[in-house]
């Protein structure tokens, strides 16, 4: 068999334990992944735990905090705004370490098979559950990435940036990333960006709660709050939608397989979104706290905080410095997801034709993934510039869709992760089935009480 022509030899390159049956040659997509995993074989062969972790650590922790994208962040505190601490806070505990559950599974479905979510769909359920998949994925990640470029835009109103700079700064974000035609790279950056939804726990100290109180809502589930059935049910729906979503297992699957993960590396995949959920879980409970501090000064209600007057009502309240650490924080959050949510993009409509689908390849050998990437991020930029676009209804139905849409493509992910020809002894456990099962029927019954009762109250009959 002939080689490509672009194809370039690294004789010795990698090493035995990772070594796959090679003719000897590569793409580049193939060398750029074999120098990822020779300095991977290095780390392991020295014993260097912490490097090893360090190489290996990125597709979790971006999974989860880009989830923590703008709006989640302006769920949980519009969610402390109206509810103040009680249930939602130990609520947002829970609903990460579901999320740890489900991206546990992809991440080892990815390090095993080395295909992406999409990919797999399609070659194990057939082609119209693929193109379902695909697309049900890319209408829900436009919306999402609209909802992601309000987030920037209320976070730049603050400092009385307009709209244009929200969407053009989204557009370069994703073009300047994407410019390397590398998969560490581009990793590398969207983990430096997302250190700072750290700035959330920053801004809830910064309210100075009473942390006793913070302590014994963490350790004690508080009766369902009172008020509106249906804006409870849209809060609940609001925040499993903000910690569990289709374009993370997409996501997860599909960078862990680009990134080259192994069956050897699934310990460090385990950390990886283990840490990422942990993080994730800290910092939005930082947003509900930080929201909480609304509690009693009026407005706090989903109308009143969710839009621009966030940052705004908070310096009111808090002072100037938690307003604009706050809208910093929106920022960031709005920045990160557009990022992995355009990558998700890229990976599933790729995945969902068989064409090349990463990052270590350039654009002129990946067109379609990169394409599609930009192109989603663009459109979603160009709906925030349209005057009178519902962008706040936008930004706080996303989470409730992705919670909507989301057992689909969960049960796709128990079936692969147990299917015994593709994971063999990897394959998941009765006990994790249990838990997985469990999750599907929760999520299930939470978006379809809050579809139902907005249903009864729009047909006036109840």
């Amino acid at each position: 068999m002939k080689p490509p022509a672009d194809a370039v030899a690294l004789p010795g390159l990698l090493p035995p334990a990772d070594a796959v049956a090679l003719p000897g040659l590569l793409t580049p997509e193939d060398a750029a992944r074999s120098r990822d995993r020779s300095r991977v074989y290095r780390a392991r062969e020295h014993n260097r735990r912490w490097y090893l972790l360090w190489l290996l650590v990125g597709p979790g922790i971006l999974a989860m905090l880009g989830e923590n994208d703008g709006p989640s962040m302006i769920s949980y505190a519009t969610t402390g705004a109206t509810y103040g601490l009680g249930f939602f806070l130990p609520f947002i505990v829970v609903t990460f370490m579901m999320a740890i559950v489900c991206q546990e599974m992809c991440m080892r479905v990815g390090a095993v098979t080395h295909r992406g979510y999409g990919a797999l769909v399609l070659q194990r359920f057939g082609p119209v559950w693929g193109w379902f998949a695909a697309t049900d994925l890319l209408f829900t990640n436009l919306v999402t990435l609209v909802a992601e470029f309000v987030a920037i835009r209320i976070g730049l109103a603050y400092f009385h940036l307009g709209a244009p700079i929200a969407a053009a700064l989204g557009v370069v974000l994703v073009v300047f990333t994407l410019s390397g035609g590398r998969y560490w790279r581009w990793e590398r950056v969207a983990l430096g960006l997302a250190i700072f939804n750290g700035l959330f726990l920053v801004a809830a100290i910064m309210v100075k709660p009473d942390w006793g109180t913070v302590g014994q809502s963490i350790g004690t589930f508080s009766p369902l709050p009172g008020g509106s059935f249906n804006t409870l049910l849209l809060l609940v729906a609001s925040t499993i939608g903000a910690t569990v979503t289709p374009w993370m297992v997409f996501f997860q699957q599909s960078a862990s397989a680009d990134k080259g993960l192994t069956p050897r590396d699934l310990t460090q995949g385990r950390i990886d979104t283990i840490t990422g959920g942990t993080l994730a879980a800290i910092f939005g409970c930082g947003a509900l706290i930080a929201g909480a501090a609304l509690v009693g000064h009026g407005g706090a209600s989903i109308q009143g905080l969710a839009g621009a007057g966030f940052p705004g009502a908070l310096r009111a309240v808090s002072g100037p410095g938690v307003a604009t650490i706050f809208a910093l924080g929106l920022i960031e959050a709005g920045a990160v997801a557009v990022l992995t949510i355009s990558a998700s993009t890229g990976y599933a409509a790729a995945e969902a034709v068989g064409v090349r689908s990463s990052l270590n390849n350039s654009p002129r050998r990946a067109a379609l993934f990169y394409s599609a990437t930009a192109a989603v991020a663009l459109i979603a930029a160009g709906v925030i510039l349209i005057p009178g676009a519902p962008l706040l209804s936008i930004a706080l139905n996303a989470n409730v869709l992705a919670t909507v849409l989301l057992p689909v493509t969960l049960v796709f992910m128990i079936m692969l992760a147990n299917d015994r020809e593709l994971m063999g002894r990897l394959r998941n456990s009765a006990l994790l089935n249990r838990v997985a099962v469990a999750i599907v029927a929760f999520v299930s019954i939470c978006g379809a009480a809050y579809g139902i009762d907005s249903f009864l109250q729009t047909t006036h009959l109840i």
